[in-house]
This record gives structure tokens, sequence and C-alpha cells, in this order.
């Protein structure tokens, strides 16, 4: 049996759409089920369906063979117990810093709101500015606004929620698209499995790609 963990969301039902192309489909709609195991078609796989930022760390930590997660997590995450084979290309989005137009340079500490509070510390170190990471879990959109930060680090697809909230994209911190990851212990102990199982990810995304 194997285990793959991935989120709700938009990675979740893209992912559906790439298990779909090799003939995997789960049995219990999760919309209509309380249940995060979900058995599916195919009797060596299960789903979890859990939130985007524990992917790794079930991963990491075995309960999950398999997962899919955005590089973005996987970079805030830091695992060192995982194998990252794949670029699978869904759920494609940036990682930016976002603000309001025109807003003239804060002097002194730059204030950021962000759940990603790594890669924040990481991204303005890098450019030699002095940053102090405010770390919220959502709506960062009203940081700006309220006066909590002068500035947020959050994915950014079409921009219509900045938009909305008076905000646009500045800087690109990442390229961001979702990942195949493997625990390395699993890798050994259910190498053919899951050799098997990335071969077909490897030949329906050359199909796409074709």
């Amino acid at each position: 049996m194997l285990t793959l963990a991935l989120s709700k969301g938009r990675i979740y039902e893209e992912a559906l759409g790439l298990l779909a192309r090799i003939g995997i489909a789960p049995t219990v709609d999760p919309d209509q089920s309380r249940k995060l195991a979900l058995p599916t078609n195919r009797e060596d796989l299960q789903l979890l369906v859990i939130r985007a930022s524990d992917v790794p760390t079930y991963v990491e930590y075995g309960a999950a063979d398999l997962g899919i997660a955005g590089k973005d997590v996987l970079v805030e995450y830091e695992a060192e117990g995982l194998y990252e084979p794949l670029d699978l290309g869904i759920a494609r989005c940036r990682l930016m810093t976002a603000g309001k137009p025109g807003l003239a340079p804060r002097r002194g500490r730059l204030r950021v709101a962000t759940k990603y509070v790594k890669t924040a510390h990481r991204f303005f170190a890098a450019r030699g500015v002095q940053a102090d990471i405010i770390k919220l879990y959502g709506s960062m959109e009203l940081a700006p606004l309220v006066g909590l930060a002068d500035c947020i680090v959050d994915l950014v697809d079409t921009g219509g929620t900045l938009r909305a909230n008076g905000l646009e994209p500045k800087e690109l911190i990442m390229e961001v698209s979702s990942r195949l990851i493997v625990n390395k212990a699993a890798m050994k102990m259910k190498h053919g499995a899951i050799t098997a199982f990335i071969e077909e990810i490897k030949r329906a995304l050359a199909k796409t790609a074709g």
C-alpha cells in the first residue's frame, strides 16, 4: 500500500486530474465526506487530504510515502528527509512581495506580514534589508491597509485579491509549482512500487507536454 498526501483546494483538484490520466480516482468524495484518508480505485494506493503546510511533515516522518506540495511550502519547510523527483507543473503561481502602489520606502526597519517567515527573512537579508517579519496565517492583504505591516509576502495568481484590497505585486521571490515528494526510507523499502508510480506520472506529464 502506498499513501499519497495532498492538500485540499487547487492542488487537490489539479492533482486529481493528473491522477485520472493514469487511471487513479478516489472512491470517496472529500466534499461529501468527513474522511481524511481516502481509498482509491487501486487497492495499492490511498490518499491523505491534509493542510498544505503539513504535507512535508507527513512525508518526512513516514506517515505518507509520497506527497504533492507547492515549492513555496517545501522551501519554507526546509525538509532534509525528502526526495523531490518531479516538478508536476500544476497549481502554478508566484511568491511575491506586495504593498500599496507608490508607497515610499520606510526609513529604518521594514515590517513584513507573511506566513512564509523563513523565506521572507532570507529574501530580505540577501538584499541587505532589515525586516521585522510578522507571522500571519491568512488575510495577508489586510496588514498594509490597517498599518500592521509595510508590505506582505504571499502567493499571487491573477492578482485580483491584491487589486481588490488596494495593493499591487512588487518583487518576485520565486515561481511556484507543485512537486512530487517522496520519503527517503519509503523509497528504499517500497522502491519498486514508488518507482513504478513515478514512471506512470512521468509518462502522463510527457503526454500532456506533447
